[in-house]
């Protein structure tokens, strides 16, 4: 279950945040490009060895900031990233929603369901939501009722 929405390169997501194609922002960009689910920077550290987590955190920095990554926090309050895959930068109408497994704590996207829009005192700027449902995993509802 690949997450590749359009044909889009590490060099082309980091091209279009305006960002310099560094080598480990390449490295941070794949890791997320090729992920079947969001990671934290804990994750992306572990799966880069070549990098630190201050270098990790760095490059997310500037992928959120240049809209080319969102962050949500999972069930547990722990940031995970995954890449934006609107045409000109990631807008709360690409937010969707997440699950987040009580039981294995794994999170799985809902990339078909949105985010709910809703109106708010015109002079607060939402920068991002948080749609997270928790419960049971089909595999973990499963080993419950067994």
């Amino acid at each position: 279950m690949k997450h590749h929405h359009g044909p889009h390169s590490a060099e082309e997501l980091l091209e279009k945040g305006g960002i310099k194609p560094t080598a480990n922002r390449l490295l941070v960009v794949r890791e997320l490009l090729e992920a079947s689910r969001p990671l934290s920077l804990i994750e992306l550290e572990t799966m880069l060895e070549t990098m630190d987590r201050s270098s990790v955190s760095r490059v997310l920095n500037l992928l959120l900031e240049r809209d080319v990554v969102h962050a949500f926090e999972d069930g547990r309050g722990v940031s995970k990233y995954e890449i934006c895959h609107g045409e000109t930068h990631c807008s709360l109408a690409d937010m969707h929603a997440h699950f987040y497994c009580e039981r294995c704590n794994t999170v799985f996207c809902f990339e078909d369901i949105s985010a709910p829009s809703i109106e708010i005192p015109e002079e607060f700027k939402i920068r991002s939501v948080n749609y997270m449902l928790k419960g049971l995993c089909p595999s973990c509802a499963r080993k419950e009722q067994n």
